[in-house]
């Protein structure tokens, strides 16, 4: 029961004593004073929690708190991971990770063309869904063939010439060591086309986006599959970024967690 819940029923007695013996003598008042006193001093530690932030719950989450990211940070890796060393080691692609974004930012030089990589961690997910009726399960073959990284991951691709206007986009999915383009789009103006503000976002909703990838004559689309293995578009890219979303997932997990813990501690 809250301190505010109890205060209530307290003084609700004190309240009903005090109109109906308002006439009474000293013995009386004296009573009265007895029964309204654990109220007051029920309120006034009430008030005095409420002024600090501190509920009776507060404790046992901050604790709770405390015991799952003790148990994430023992879980984690303690250095940088193999995969993200080996993927900088080829120095290739830049990566940008800002700590408490959503979104990661590939980037690379390639001639004259810079070519950027944007993609979501809010793509994960946590839980597999059901791909089997339910109380049955995947037979001992299928389960040992499933892909480590079988969800899908939303990717934008945006490439840009040094004195040249116009940016060309690709919007894509990755999945299973595979980038599934879904279209193509030109801009005439490559901010329109780059940039990452709301403004620019409303501009974009006017364009034409291009027509869907899979409707495009076969031998077009295998040129496009060359333009983008070129230029390091491949399956060791599409394997790599699921996998660093995870890790990138996981890190942003444990700074959740801490941050909710001193908060609730505060």
């Amino acid at each position: 029961m809250s301190a505010i819940r109890a205060l209530r029923q307290l003084a609700l007695p004190s309240s009903r004593v005090l109109a109906s013996r308002a006439a009474a003598g000293t013995a009386a008042r004296s009573i009265l004073a007895a029964r309204i006193a654990p109220a007051i001093a029920s309120r006034a530690f009430s008030v005095s929690a409420r002024r600090l932030g501190e509920g009776t719950s507060d404790v046992a989450l901050a604790q709770r708190l405390g015991e799952e990211l003790k148990y994430e940070i023992e879980a984690a890796a303690p250095s940088e991971p193999e995969f993200l060393k080996a993927f900088k080691a080829q120095g290739t692609w830049a990566v940008e990770d800002t700590a408490g974004a959503d979104e990661v930012t590939l980037s690379r030089k390639f001639g004259n063309e810079d070519i950027r990589l944007i993609f979501s961690i809010a793509d994960i997910q946590t839980e597999q869904e059901a791909e089997f009726e339910e109380g049955e399960e995947p037979a001992e073959s299928e389960e040992s063939e499933q892909p480590l990284h079988s969800y899908p991951i939303r990717c934008s691709f945006s490439f840009t010439k040094g004195g040249t206007p116009g940016a060309l986009t690709i919007d894509a999915m990755c999945q299973e060591g595979t980038f599934v383009i879904d279209n193509i789009s030109y801009y005439n103006d490559a901010k329109v086309g780059t940039e990452l503000t709301a403004e620019a976002d409303w501009k974009r909703r006017g364009y034409y986006l291009g027509p869907q990838f899979d409707t495009l004559d076969v031998s077009l689309q295998d040129e496009f599959d060359k333009f983008l293995q070129e230029r390091g578009i491949n399956q060791t890219l599409a394997y790599f970024v699921p996998e660093y979303a995870e890790y990138k997932e996981q890190k942003e997990y444990v700074r959740w967690l801490k941050n909710v813990k001193d908060f609730v501690e505060v």
